[in-house]
C-alpha cells in the first residue's frame, strides 16, 4: 500500500491543507465547552444577559469558523483522492496492457475488474478518510485530555484512564478484521468471475437449460461472501457499543467526581459542564476514529491487492530491433527475395501451470508470398502455433524467426507493425466503421480503407450502410452479422498492409463463395507477404501452397492438399468427414478456382 502513495505526487498541496484545515476546525471545537463553562458560570450565575448574547454570539462565530474549515478542507481532501485514484486507474490499466498472455491468463480478467473498480474505489475513500480525519480524531482526543488538565487536573485523570482503554478496544478490532477483509475480497472476485462467466455465456446458458444450476452455484458463493461479510460486520459492530460503554461510564464517573468537587467548592458548575462535553467529544471522535480505522483497514487490503498486480511482472522481454522504425522502414528490412520469411525451428511450448506440452517440435519454414494452412481437430493446437509469431505466448523451447531474426531480439512495437492478425473472435468497438479499421493504421486514408474493405469482400456492404464509412458500429458489432464482423476485422488487419498476415479461423461464418473470393483477393495482394490460414474447413485451406496438419501438438503431416489426401490419415480424416469421396474431383476444381 504504501507503494502507491507516490500517485499523491503532484497532489502535496492539498494533502498538507486538508489535514491543515481540519486541525483548524478541531481547534475552534476545542474552545466551545470553554465558552459554555463561561456562559454558566459568569453569564447565568451572575444573571448578566449581555454577557449570555456575547458569549452565544461567539459560540456562533467559532461554529462558523469551523465550517468554512472543514468546507474547506474537504475540497481539498476530495481533490486529492479523485486525483490520486484517476492517476493509479491509468497506471494500473496501463500496467496491464504491458502484461503478455500468460499473465492475463493465470490472473483472471475478474480479478483484474475488481482491482480496477472496487478496490481502487476503496483505496480513495480511505485516502479521503485519511486526509480529513487522521490527525482530527488524535488531535481532539488529546486535545480534549490537555484542556481537561486546565480545568481540572484530578478529574482530568480519568481521562488519562479512559483514552488507553479506548484505543485498546480501536485498535484490537482493527488488527482482528484486518486479515477477514482480504478474504472478503477474495469471495468478491469469485462472485463477480461467475456474474461475468454467466452474462457473456448467457445464450449456453439458455440453450442448454442451465438457468437453475447457475443460479444454484451463483447463491451458494454469494451465500458464502455475505457469511464473511456478516461476521466481519459483527466484529466491526462491537466497535460502537463498547466504545460508548466505556465513554458513558467515564462520564457517570465524570459527574460523581464533579459532583463531590463542586459540593467542596473546588469545582464550578461550568466546569463540570465543560469536562462532560470534553468527554463527549472524545466519544463522538473516537467512533469516527473507529469508522476511519475499518474503512482504512479495508483500503489499506484493497491497495495491496493493487500492489500485487503491479508487482508481476510481463514475462515478455522485447528486444530492441527495429525500435522507433516506422512501418516503412520495417518494410524495408526484409531480406533478399527467397529467404525465409517466417521459420519454426524445432518449436515447443508449454502454457503457464499445463502439465504437457501443447506444441512438440514445430518445424517449417515459409517465404515470401507463401499461403500456409493450418488445420487439425479441435485443441491440437493451431491457434497455439500462430500465437507465437506475434509473441502473444513465447516458446518454451526452439526458437520462431520471422527475416532471420528471432522474434525476441525484436522490439514488440516493431514486431507486431509488420503482422496482421484476424483473432478467432471477431472483436469491434464503439464509434464508425472507419475508427474501426484505422486501428490498424492510425494515418489511413480512405483510399486505403475502401482498397482494405474490397479484398475483404466488405465493400459492398459497407457501400449499402447510410453514411458508408461514417457508418457507426455498436460496441461488440452488435448491429453487424457475424460474416459482416468477421469481414471488417479482417479489412482492419489488412489496412495496415502487414508482412505477416494471420487469419485465426476468421472465416467461419462467411459462405463458401465469399470464402473463395476472399482467398483469391489476398493472393493477389501487394507486398507479397506469408499468409497463415487457420481453419477446420479443408475448403478453406486446401488452396494453400503447404498444409501443416497438427494432431495433439505435433506436426502429423505438411505438404499439399493433393499430397496430404494421399498420405496421411489426419488429414484424410478431416477431408471425408466434410467431402464425400466421390467429391474428391470436385474438391481438386476448387483448389484451382481460389488459386
Amino acid at each position: 500500500m504504501k507503494k502507491l502513495l507516490v500517485y499523491l505526487k503532484g497532489y502535496e498541496k492539498e494533502t498538507i491543507l486538508a489535514p491543515l484545515f481540519k486541525m483548524l476546525e478541531a481547534l475552534f471545537e476545542l474552545f466551545v465547552p470553554l465558552v459554555m463553562a463561561a456562559i454558566i458560570d459568569t453569564g447565568i450565575a451572575g444573571g448578566d444577559r449581555g454577557y449570555v448574547v456575547r458569549m452565544c454570539l461567539v459560540l456562533v462565530a467559532l461554529g462558523i469558523i469551523g465550517l468554512v474549515c472543514s468546507i474547506t478542507a474537504q475540497f481539498f481532501a476530495a481533490k486529492a483522492a479523485t486525483g490520486f485514484s484517476t492517476k493509479l486507474r491509468h497506471a494500473l490499466f496501463s500496467h496491464i496492457q504491458g502484461l503478455s498472455y500468460t499473465e492475463m491468463d493465470t490472473i483472471g480478467t475478474s480479478t483484474l475488474i475488481t482491482r480496477m473498480t472496487s478496490d481502487i474505489n476503496q483505496v480513495q475513500s480511505g485516502v479521503n478518510l485519511v486526509l480529513r480525519l487522521f490527525l482530527r480524531s488524535p488531535f481532539i482526543v488529546f486535545g480534549a485530555m490537555i484542556m481537561a488538565f486546565t480545568v481540572d487536573a484530578k478529574a482530568a485523570l480519568i481521562f488519562v484512564v479512559t483514552i488507553p482503554l479506548l484505543s485498546i478496544v480501536v485498535f484490537g478490532i482493527m488488527v482482528w478484521t484486518m486479515p477477514m477483509y482480504k478474504k472478503v475480497q477474495a469471495a468478491l472476485d469469485k462472485v463477480l468471475g461467475i456474474t461475468r462467466e454467466n452474462l457473456t455465456g448467457v445464450r449456453v446458458i439458455r440453450a442448454f437449460n442451465k438457468e437453475e444450476e447457475e443460479r444454484d452455484h451463483f447463491e451458494r458463493d454469494n451465500e458464502t461472501l455475505t457469511g464473511l461479510q456478516k461476521f466481519v460486520g459483527r466484529i466491526s459492530g462491537l466497535m460502537n457499543p463498547v466504545t460508548y460503554v466505556i465513554v458513558n461510564c467515564a462520564i457517570v464517573v465524570v459527574l460523581y467526581t464533579g459532583a463531590v468537587r463542586v459540593d467542596t467548592g473546588l469545582l464550578t458548575q461550568g466546569e463540570v459542564v465543560a469536562l462532560v462535553n470534553y468527554m463527549s467529544q472524545i466519544l463522538v471522535e473516537l467512533v469516527k476514529l473507529a469508522n476511519l480505522i475499518i474503512t482504512v483497514t479495508k483500503a489499506i487490503a484493497c491497495g495491496n491487492r493493487v500492489q500485487s498486480i503491479f508487482e508481476v511482472t510481463s514475462s515478455l522481454r522485447g528486444g530492441t530491433y527495429g525500435k522507433g522504425a516506422s512501418q516503412g522502414d520495417n518494410a524495408g528490412q526484409h531480406e533478399e527475395a527467397g529467404t525465409c520469411s517466417v521459420e519454426f525451428d524445432h518449436v515447443s511450448l508449454t502454457y503457464a501451470g499445463a502439465g504437457s506440452e501443447a506444441l512438440t517440435d514445430i518445424d517449417f519454414a515459409a517465404k515470401a508470398g507463401e499461403t500456409i494452412g493450418i488445420i487439425g481437430g479441435t485443441g491440437s493446437g493451431k491457434s497455439s502455433v500462430v500465437n507465437l509469431i506475434p509473441r502473444f505466448y513465447d516458446a518454451t523451447r526452439g526458437s520462431v524467426r520471422i527475416d532471420g531474426r528471432d522474434v525476441k531480439e525484436y522490439d514488440l512495437e516493431a514486431l507486431r507493425e509488420k503482422i496482421g492478425i484476424v483473432p478467432q473472435r471477431a472483436v469491434l468497438f464503439a464509434g464508425s466503421i472507419a475508427d474501426n479499421l484505422r486501428w490498424g493504421k492510425e494515418d489511413a486514408n480512405e483510399e486505403e480503407l475502401w482498397k482494405a474493405l474490397e479484398i475483404s469482400q466488405a465493400k459492398e456492404f459497407v457501400e449499402k450502410k447510410q453514411g458508408g464509412l461514417n457508418a457507426m458500429v455498436e460496441q461488440g458489432g452488435k448491429n453487424l452479422s457475424g460474416g459482416q464482423r468477421q469481414r471488417l476485422t479482417i479489412a482492419r488487419a489488412l489496412v495496415r498492409q502487414p508482412k505477416v498476415l494471420i487469419l485465426d479461423d476468421s472465416a467461419s461464418a462467411l459462405d463458401f463463395a465469399t470464402d473463395a473470393a476472399l482467398r483469391k483477393a489476398i493472393r493477389t495482394m501487394e507486398g507479397s507477404p506469408v499468409v497463415f490460414i487457420v481453419s477446420q474447413r479443408t475448403s478453406s485451406i486446401q488452396h494453400a501452397d503447404r498444409i501443416i496438419v497438427l494432431d495433439d501438438g505435433k506436426v502429423a503431416g505438411l505438404g499439399n492438399h493433393q499430397t496430404l489426401l494421399e498420405t496421411c490419415s489426419v488429414y484424410q480424416e478431416i477431408y471425408y468427414s466434410q467431402f464425400d469421396k466421390n467429391t474428391e474431383k470436385s474438391g481438386k476444381e476448387a483448389e484451382t478456382n481460389g488459386k
